[in-house]
């Protein structure tokens, strides 16, 4: 009997720590089902991505119940990661920072629907599938979630704290079922979303550079892996020693 392909869902697979996420699960032979506002791009590179796509509103709590049917349909009663790694981060006129004082409620609720909400929406709607598989649940936060970021507003931010405190209650409640979850929180890493400037936040990090995508997909794939069997209610920071 030929062994079963494990597999892993994940949202906001589309760039950056995402993208690099497929792939290090596509290079240990893992079914990659990826879920975002987009139809799936042709230009992806990864086996399978039309018929492993799941198009989805995360703002959108009704189409993201209405997903989890779509998943339910395509894992056949096993899965055994996911990884909550979606986000948005608005920015005012020119980039500007939003703060608490010129956030209006509307996009407080859209970064929550997303960055927050959605998050804990799948995993409580998975979790059987999840508990079949004893598997792992990673949330992605972010260095913003503990302390004020320049770049980063204030609903970003308080959601990944949010985000942090989730992941704590989930494992707690998860833990019963052999399901594991735990989170990462980047710091500065090369990608399209990151801000002019940033160089002035690298020269201040102990190891002075950026971090790659592939280096935050490598702590993803450890958390997900028999190598983290034992590892659960823990964010870790890949960071470069920005939290010290």
């Amino acid at each position: 009997m030929a062994e079963r392909r494990k597999t892993l869902l994940l949202t906001g697979a589309s760039r950056g720590i995402g993208h690099a996420t497929v792939k290090r699960f596509s290079a240990e032979g893992w079914r990659v089902l990826t879920c975002s506002r987009q139809p799936f791009d042709d230009r992806c590179p990864w086996p399978g991505g039309q018929d492993n796509h799941i198009q989805v509103d995360l703002a959108d709590p009704k189409t993201v119940i209405a997903a989890i049917e779509e998943v339910r349909e395509k894992v056949d009663g096993h899965l055994d990661a996911l990884v909550n790694n979606a986000g948005v981060s608005p920015k005012g006129p020119e980039g500007a920072r939003l703060s608490t004082l010129d956030t209006d409620l509307r996009t407080w609720g859209h970064v929550f629907h997303v960055n927050f909400f959605a998050s804990v929406i799948l995993a409580r709607g998975l979790r059987e599938e999840l508990a079949a598989t004893k598997g792992a649940v990673v949330n992605v936060t972010s260095i913003a979630g503990a302390r004020v970021h320049p770049f980063a507003g204030a609903a970003y931010a308080t959601s990944k704290a949010a985000l942090a405190a989730l992941t704590r209650e989930m494992a707690h409640d998860f833990g019963p079922l052999g399901v594991r979850v735990n989170a990462i929180a980047p710091g500065e890493v090369e990608t399209s979303i990151l801000s002019p400037g940033t160089e002035k936040i690298v020269e201040g990090l102990p190891l002075r550079r950026l971090g790659q995508p592939m280096e935050v997909a490598d702590v993803i794939w450890f958390l997900c892996s028999d190598a983290a069997s034992y590892v659960t209610g823990t964010e870790i920071e890949v960071n470069a020693g920005q939290h010290v």
